[in-house]
């Protein structure tokens, strides 16, 4: 049984090994972003507790997707919050060089497996 994201990788024709080099270029760390995290912990440290200008912008991660996430992905394992994202990027960046339609993270992952279960109504409620 394939999982939504191995049919959709078949689907648009993507290679597991172009997500990799496309996660690592999205998510490399960069000397702006090393001025970020130097800004950020002069904020913290002054009076004023303001983060203005390079503070204010978020860095990147620094953590691309590895090949053992991709594997888990195509098998249908529990992948947390932060690698979801980062996998949607990367095949998003695919996309983009397609001149395709970006993706939501819905259309590439499961629901939550842990769906509440309706609950059935009493007979003594109706009565």
């Amino acid at each position: 049984m394939a999982t939504k994201f191995e049919d959709f990788l078949k689907e648009k024709k993507i290679d597991p090994r172009r997500i990799l080099a496309a996660s690592a270029s999205i998510e490399r760390f960069t000397p702006e972003d090393r001025a970020i995290k130097l800004a950020q912990r002069k904020a913290r440290r002054s009076e004023d507790k303001k983060k203005e200008g390079l503070a204010a912008k978020k860095p990147r991660s620094g953590r691309p997707v590895t090949q053992r996430s991709i594997d888990t992905a195509l098998k249908g394992g529990t992948l947390s919050g932060p690698v979801k994202t980062r996998l949607l990027k990367a095949v998003n960046r695919l996309l983009e060089q397609k001149k395709q339609e970006a993706v939501t993270l819905h259309a590439l992952f499961e629901g939550n497996k842990k769906a509440a279960t309706s609950k059935d109504e009493s007979p003594a409620a109706e009565g």
